[in-house]
Formats: C-alpha cells, structure tokens, sequence
C-alpha cells in the first residue's frame, strides 16, 4: 500500500508542475536570473575590453603619427634632388649581379656655402657600400685625380666630372668606370663636416709626426673658411680632436703617400664619426639632425632612408678600400694618376668589394681601359 500511495503522490506532482506555467517555476525563475546577471556581466566586460581596445588604438596612432611627423621634420630639413636613373649609366646585368648590395655615392665638394652645383669639384669621392644581408659596410674611396672617361668630356680626371654635370654624371662616371650600379648619393662641403664633428663632441683620431708638419697649415685654412678658431697639433699622439681639425686631418696630402694617403684620412674621419654617433643619446641625435641635415644634398628619399633605421645599430663598417689598387702618375696638360689597368684594377675591386672571384668587366670597362692605355702607353 505505501509503495503505491508514494507513487501517487509523485504523479500528482508531476501533473502539478506541467499545469503551472514555466514563467512561474520557482528553479525557472532562480536559472532566469543567473543567466541575466551573468549575461549582463558578459556584456559588461565586452564593452570595458572594447573601450582599452580603442583606447589602445588611439594612442598608437597619435604615437605613430607623433614619430612619423618627428622624422619627416628631421628628413624634410634635407635639400633633396631627383635624378633620372635611366641615364645613370647602369647594365641590366651589372644591377642583377649586385642586387644584393646597397652602393651610395658620397661627395665632398670643394665648395665653401651651400652651393652644390655645376662648378664644383668632388674634392672627396667615396662609396658607402652596404651589404643588405650582413649589414657591413664597406667604404671605397676613388682617388680624385684618376683617369677615366667622362661621358660627353673625354679621358678626364674623375674629380671634374661632378664640376661638369653635378651628381647625376658623377655617379654615370663611375658606373661606367668601375660596373657599378649606384643610384643614390649624399653631397656635403667642408662646412658641414666641421660642423657634423663639433655636434658629435669631436672625434678621436692618431696623428703621426709626419702628419704634424703639416697639419696647422690646414688648420689655419679651415679656421678661415669655417670661421671657426682652432687649436694646433704640434707633437704625435692620440687626441678628440675638434670640427676644423679633423677636417684639416682629412686634407692632408704631402705625407708618404700623397692623395692616397690622404683618401684613408677621409675614411677614418668618417669611421670614426659613424662609430661616436651610434653611442649618442636621442637628445643628442636630434641636436645634430638639426644642424647637419639642412647642409645635405641628396636624392635619398625618406622612406629609404626609414628602411635603413631598424638595423641602423647592426650596421658595421669592416674595410675601407683605395682605389685603384695601382696606378702610375702621368703628366700630360696636367697630372693624372692613370689606372694600371683600369680593367684589371675593376676586376680586383668586385673580388675584394662584392667577392666576385672570377669577375669578367664588361665590354664597356674593357673598351675605356684599352683607350686609357692607347693615350697613356701605360699596361703595366
């Protein structure tokens, strides 16, 4: 009897339950509300992640704009040129060969102010060539009395190729001198390097007592053109030295060696400069940016330039190169330092610049090296 009575008793209650509409279920209600509550947690929490989001957004784009603004100020203050690539004298096959390396011409005029044009002579010709997968830097300097053909001007000295068309026959010339396939190029005058030193502190550098005797001459000389007084160097040693001797350390050329010489004093004040700017603080970095980009004369663009500065601290100078490797001097109207060969010195070059060991010049270099040897008698 009590088996079947408490079974009727859980049947009632299950009729019970289905005649109460669900709304009024007491567990109903209860689960109802738990899911409200947390629903409105739920959304809750989407909207307070949604609003860090955006906000996280916004000062990303201000910092962003704010850092692009920065820079672009920095770059803008630069006197840019575009120059015309297709008439900068490079192969197909010689830009293939060389993709992999970034080769920037870099000239130092003659010029005393800001004028960059036709008429001054690239007293300092340099090439900054950059490997783009090892970051090294190699700097090549080309002796400003070789003698190379000059596009429109005949067998010349290289120096009197940027005084006769600027920059854009500058670089053909050595394009075409030495197979390269240079398409930028930075110009700056004494003024600007006394200046870029004096910014940085001043640079540390080694004189010899050779190079004593001629320094304060130098000194003097670019004290005038500087405006810029300066002390002198009377006894060897190694010293931080200042914007007007460093610049007068550079231009030394009477010491063993001459003008060859004299170019590895270029790329040592240069070295030297790279090496003290990348130990500057931002502040420090942005006072010189301020002073030294408006005396730059360049095509470099301000994206390319930005390309650079993610692996700006991996970048490493590791050789320095004269070229070319031999020569003998000739006078002729006046005195030249002819290339023994050219052909042969283009071929050493791309083995020790660019490791191209079994390097074969092209037809253009072959055909200028034998009229280089037909006017001088020179093969050897």
């Amino acid at each position: 009897m009590s088996g079947k009575h408490s079974k009727n008793n859980k049947q009632r209650r299950i009729v019970e339950e289905e005649e109460i509409p669900r709304v009024f279920r007491k567990d109903n209600n209860e689960n109802r509300r738990t899911d409200r509550k947390s629903k409105k947690k739920r959304n809750t929490g989407l909207k307070i992640f949604s609003r860090i989001v955006i906000t996280l957004v916004i000062i990303l784009a201000i910092l962003l704009a704010s850092i692009f603004w920065f820079v672009n100020n920095k770059l803008g203050k630069m006197q840019k040129v575009k120059i015309n690539e297709a008439e900068l004298g490079i192969s197909n096959q010689i830009d293939e060969n060389l993709s992999g390396y970034r080769n920037i011409a870099i000239f130092g005029v003659d010029s005393r102010s800001d004028d960059y044009g036709v008429g001054n002579r690239s007293d300092c010709i340099m090439i900054a060539s950059i490997n783009n997968k090892t970051k090294e830097i190699k700097l090549i300097s080309v002796y400003r009395d070789t003698y190379v053909q000059i596009e429109g001007h005949g067998l010349d000295k290289i120096t009197h190729a940027y005084s006769y068309g600027e920059a854009p026959l500058a670089i053909k010339t050595l394009n075409k001198n030495l197979d390269l396939n240079i398409k930028e190029f930075v110009t700056v005058n004494f003024d600007s390097v006394s200046e870029a030193v004096d910014k940085l502190g001043g640079v540390q550098l080694s004189i010899t007592s050779e190079e004593t005797k001629y320094i304060n001459g130098y000194i003097d000389e670019v004290s005038k053109v500087t405006g810029k007084s300066s002390k002198h160097i009377t006894q060897a040693g190694t010293y931080t030295v200042d914007g007007v001797q460093a610049v007068a350390y550079s231009r030394i050329r009477y010491t063993a060696g001459g003008d060859y010489k004299r170019t590895e004093r270029m790329r040592t004040v240069i070295e030297a400069m790279f090496s003290k700017l990348k130990t500057r603080n931002l502040a420090q970095i942005n006072s010189f940016a301020d002073s030294i980009l408006p005396q730059v004369y360049t095509n470099i663009s301000l994206g390319d330039i930005l390309s650079l500065a993610p692996d700006m601290a991996k970048y490493k100078v590791s050789n320095s190169i004269g070229w070319p490797y031999d020569t003998k001097g000739k006078t002729m109207d006046r005195w030249y330092g002819i290339p023994v060969t050219l052909e042969s010195n283009v071929i050493q070059l791309h083995k020790e610049a660019f490791g191209e060991n079994d390097y074969t010049p092209s037809q253009n270099v072959k055909s200028i090296s034998q009229s280089i040897i037909n006017k001088t008698g020179y093969t050897k």
